[in-house]
């Protein structure tokens, strides 16, 4: 009689356990499911980045190989999402040029971009005798005597998305900015600002997510 009972009190504790457990994945793939269908209501949308302007403190080649710079770049970052905040982590600002990286890595504080909000930053990128292939540096010595040089301004991040409370996880952000600078000291190519040159640049970047 005692064997038979707890035959089945441990007959009915697994029924228990399988409903429990079918109720929650039930519950699970309900909440999963209704998460899918505001993402694909709200269909976000990537953020935009403009490459304002670009402020020339130096850029000089020592030698063949060896660049400095310093400038400072004006980056503008708008979210046209109107249910969707976005938050920015770990962002990397560094320039190029052809395909070379001539400034160190410019971190940029995390910061949360609310529904159509606008944020603006100002961040230095730099180097200090940096080494490149020695063609780039007679590429931008020629450049520089021409009056002109092409850089690349580009960032490196995550972002993550948040509805409401739910936050998503994190995605990496790739943006690309061209920066076209005529050199020179005329009114119509840059602002000679102290010891530096600023150039309105109001460049569209391409962005990744």
């Amino acid at each position: 009689m005692t064997e038979e009972k707890c035959a089945d009190d441990h007959s009915e504790r697994r029924i228990i356990i399988r409903r429990c457990c079918t109720g929650l994945l039930i519950f699970t793939f309900t909440i999963l499911v209704i998460i899918l269908l505001i993402w694909a209501i709200l269909q976000p949308k990537k953020p935009h980045f403009t490459l304002q302007d670009a402020t020339i403190f130096s850029l000089n080649v020592s030698s063949p190989n060896i660049i400095s710079s310093s400038i400072q770049v004006t980056i503008n970052s708008r979210n046209p999402n109107s249910r969707i905040g976005i938050y920015y982590e770990k962002m990397e600002v560094y320039a190029t040029y052809h395909n070379q990286q001539i400034t160190y890595y410019t971190v940029i504080p995390p910061v949360y971009q609310g529904h159509k909000d606008i944020n603006i930053w100002s961040p230095f990128v730099y180097g200090s005798n940096v080494p490149v292939a020695p063609y780039n540096g007679v590429a931008l010595s020629q450049d520089k005597s021409n009056g002109a040089i092409w850089l690349i301004i580009k960032i490196n991040g995550r972002v993550k998305w948040r509805v409401g409370s739910f936050v998503s996880g994190r995605y990496h952000l790739h943006v690309t900015c061209p920066a076209y600078i005529p050199l020179g000291y005329s009114r119509n190519t840059g602002i000679v600002v102290g010891n530096a040159i600023k150039y309105q640049l109001s460049q569209t970047c391409s962005v990744s997510v």
